[in-house]
């Protein structure tokens, strides 16, 4: 928590140009409750919503592992059926951007640089999360529950051990998808770090 505030009031400096006033504009920057409060929303939506994409790509990738690998337990925990609603906190970010923009009283416009550029920055992140990860999040969760399940539950039986051997082919195919799942997923959070870290780049140095 002490960084999201150290981080927080960094930012605050910056978008005030150190003492108020923002480059040349006639209008200083609010520095107030609810512009300070504002700003540590949308970061801190920022960051819970990039950073949990990029713990599901660094699961995903522990999820392509066998499930006698170390770990295994907290890969399954994590992939648990249900929705990742920590990483829907990306929706947060633009309302409460455009939401420092009204409450700094003409300082900043949503048609500056920086802004249309964080804009475009987040859409194309909610583009990735939206067609790759949150689907792939969730038919991993699913070849999870299917593959892991059944491996635990042979091993626990040694009658199974028949039926497994009819199904492998089966099983291999699955095995085949789930990896190539994990493979999809974790290559798009890297991708996401790039993309947050462009954007913090650009809302801090605002070119």
């Amino acid at each position: 928590m002490a960084s999201v505030t150290f981080l927080v009031g960094g930012l605050s400096r910056v978008l005030s140009g150190g003492g108020g006033q923002l480059g040349g504009a006639a209008s200083p920057v609010p520095t107030g409750v609810l512009y300070t409060s504002l700003l540590m929303l949308h970061v801190l939506c920022a960051v819970v919503g990039f950073g949990t994409m990029v713990v599901t790509g660094v699961q995903a990738a522990r999820a392509r592992r066998a499930p006698s690998a170390s770990g295994f337990e907290g890969v399954r925990r994590y992939f648990r059926p249900g929705v990742n609603w920590a990483g829907r906190t990306l929706y947060g970010v633009p309302v409460f951007g455009f939401s420092l923009i009204g409450a700094s009283h003409g300082a900043f416009r949503a048609g500056d640089g920086f802004v249309v550029s964080g804009l475009v920055l987040w859409l194309a992140a909610t583009l990735v999360a939206e067609a790759v990860v949150w689907p792939g999040e969730r038919r991993i969760q699913l070849g999870l529950a299917a593959r892991w399940g059944d491996a635990t539950a042979a091993g626990a039986d040694a009658g199974a051990a028949g039926a497994a051997g009819a199904d492998a082919g089966a099983d291999a195919g699955a095995a085949g998808a789930l990896d190539r799942e994990c493979r999809r997923v974790a290559a798009s959070a890297t991708l996401l770090v790039v993309l947050f870290l462009a954007a913090t780049v650009i809302m801090v140095g605002k070119p």
